[in-house]
């Protein structure tokens, strides 16, 4: 990998609400029961998230290393990105790995959906497998452009040991890619 890069500098902080993103919602309920609660959820105005693993070769993932400002660090991870407004989850695929990466996928499948915090989240993120890739570039919303890190994906264990590889979404969803591609190997060998 490359050198570390210098984090970006923090001029200043704020507390800000954004009605744009977030809503909460208060939910009165009454459980069957007859017990009465009150619950609050966050409800996102997005459409959702996908997050890809892209696979260059039936073992090697392409992640790619950018500046997280929630921890404040450089994290490596999939490519991920929201749904835009008429997009399907594969358009979306598509757009953020040429956006993030610089590929492009021939064959793209959506493997399952993870929720972030389902007792007080709306949020959704659809897991998609890519594969097939070939070279193509997008300009993307980041400021700076992506270190992509090649990877095995049947390493994941190191990977999951390193300081900077700590996102649950990406965690998850190499795991179950990486369980997915084994059980189609297994099933294509009989």
């Amino acid at each position: 990998m490359k050198a570390d890069k210098q984090l970006p500098q923090i001029h200043s902080r704020q507390d800000r609400t954004d009605k744009k993103m977030y809503q909460v919602e208060q939910l009165d309920l009454e459980f069957s029961n007859g017990q009465r609660r009150k619950y609050y959820r966050m409800k996102t105005h997005g459409l959702g998230a996908v997050i890809i693993v892209p696979m260059l070769d039936e073992n090697t993932v392409l992640l790619a290393r950018e500046y997280a400002a929630g921890l404040h660090h450089y994290e490596v991870g999939l490519p991920k990105g929201r749904l835009e407004q008429d997009e399907s989850i594969l358009d979306a695929a598509q757009r953020e790995m040429k956006e993030e990466i610089g590929y492009g996928a021939r064959r793209l499948e959506e493997l399952t959906q993870l929720s972030l915090a389902p007792g007080y989240m709306t949020h959704v993120t659809h897991i998609v497998l890519a594969r097939d890739l070939y070279p193509e570039k997008l300009e993307g919303d980041e400021p700076e452009e992506l270190e992509v890190v090649p990877w095995p994906i049947d390493d994941l264990h190191s990977l999951i040991d390193r300081p900077d590889c700590t996102e649950g979404r990406t965690i998850a969803a190499l795991y179950i890619a990486r369980d997915y591609l084994r059980k189609e190997t297994e099933y294509d060998g009989k």
